[in-house]
Formats: structure tokens, sequence, C-alpha cells
């Protein structure tokens, strides 16, 4: 087996909406088709989406919010095989973070300051690069990294506190 790339991440939530509003608002995602699952969810995709999953080309999107209905956690228990259907709402266990090469530091900044989401920014020389890091509604870490010419000149203190 040759390993060419990361295909994609799943979020599971309780709260589709926030976490398409995250990742569509914040990160710059686009939601687009996805099968019919027998759970609430969606994909979200980096530019425009295809028309519909046939003409997909294999691009299913880089992001798939598998929602949760506490109410009937059946359907995704089923489609993604978990046994136990308590251990769907459990935390991201040993996941970190989730990295993402990007430009444009200076919108994300003023992303962040509408959805009033704090992050922390860090650049690291050695590798040319310029990092940020904010937590989507779920607690799963995201790492953007920019170039490091788009490091900030001076820094501020929103962007040097820490967040939890």
């Amino acid at each position: 087996m040759e390993i060419k790339r990361i295909d994609h991440y799943s979020i599971r939530t309780l709260d589709v909406e926030a976490s398409r509003k995250f990742y569509t608002d914040v990160i710059g995602l686009t939601v687009g088709p996805r099968p019919e699952f027998k759970f609430p969810g969606l994909w979200l995709y980096n530019g425009k989406p295809p028309a519909d999953l046939e003409h997909s080309n294999g691009n299913y999107g880089i992001v798939h919010v598998m929602g949760i209905d506490p109410n009937d956690p059946q359907g995704l228990v089923d489609t993604v095989g978990y046994v136990d259907p308590e251990t769907l709402q459990a935390g991201t266990g040993s996941l970190d973070h989730i990295a993402l090469s990007v430009t444009g530091r200076e919108s994300m900044v003023e992303r962040c300051g509408r959805a009033g989401l704090k992050y922390f920014e860090r650049s690291v020389p050695t590798l040319g690069l310029h990092q940020m890091f904010l937590k989507d509604p779920n607690g799963v870490m995201i790492e953007l990294n920019f170039p490091a010419s788009e490091a900030p000149k001076e820094r501020s203190a929103a962007t040097t506190e820490a967040f939890r």
C-alpha cells in the first residue's frame, strides 16, 4: 500500500449548525454534496464543490461533519460501525490537531474577530511558517500554516493570548 495524501477528516458533533458556521464562516470551506446517510451531517469542500457526487472525480470534501442525534444515534452507529452508542459523544481521544497549509492571514484574523474566536499565533522561522491555532466548536484544534511573509509586524495582545 502506498499512501498518497490525507483524504479528509471527520468531526462528530451534537451541533451540526455550529460546525457548519465555523468551517464556512471562519475557515472558508463550502458545503457540498454528501450521500444520504441515516444521520445528520454535511461535507465541506475547499473551493467550489462538485455539482453532485457522480461527477466529483474523487473530491469528497476535506471535512466531514457527522451529526449525532441524541434521540436516535443508531443511524450513525450503523453507518460507521461503532458498537457502543455511548462512545459517539466521546472527545477526540489522542488527536491533538489538524493542520492546513493556507494563505490570507489578515482575512482570517478578521473572521476570527467577527466570530469572537480566540486564537494563538507563533512564527517558526526555521520552517518559514507563521502559525495560527484555534479550536472548532467541538474542541478540535486547527493549525493554520501561513507563509512566514504573512507574519504580523508586531504582536498584539489578541494574538498572544493563550486560550483553552
